[in-house]
């Protein structure tokens, strides 16, 4: 797998709203994209930094994975979205090389992306998201 670079860094959050005063406001971070995920249970928030963005998550509903983790882990890093040129086809190279992944196929992300996650027990505690800009190829 290859990827191209670093689409961004996923941080939980309790209070959404705080967090964004905070990352432009004291850090000059610019607010590019504001998405509420239903089938994730979250609502997002990214902001631009350099090519890539800080996305912050915080949830929707008790059962998202995010308010788990936010309960278990408290707020903090939840996970890294790695940009490759296609998403399918790294799911399949690093499913080829016995990494555990959460989704066994792509799937629809936010702001028009397909995603699919590696689990974090096969990346030494860090969950990673495969992000494709597009949608997958039909």
């Amino acid at each position: 797998m290859q990827p191209i670079e670093i689409d961004h860094v996923a941080i939980a959050v309790e209070d959404i709203e705080k967090a964004v005063s905070y990352y432009q406001n004291s850090l000059g971070a610019k607010l590019v994209h504001r998405e509420r995920i239903e089938s994730d249970g979250v609502e997002e928030a990214l902001l631009i930094v350099a090519e890539s963005y800080i996305q912050l998550l915080t949830p929707t509903s008790e059962s998202s994975p995010v308010a788990r983790f936010l309960a278990k882990r408290g707020e903090g890093l939840h996970h890294i979205g790695w940009r490759v040129p296609d998403c399918a086809a790294a799911l399949e190279e690093v499913k080829e090389e016995g990494v555990e992944v959460i989704d066994q196929k792509p799937r629809p992300g936010s702001r028009g992306t397909t995603v699919a996650f590696i689990h974090p027990k096969s990346s030494f505690g860090c969950m990673i998201e495969l992000v494709q800009e597009g949608p997958a190829a039909n």
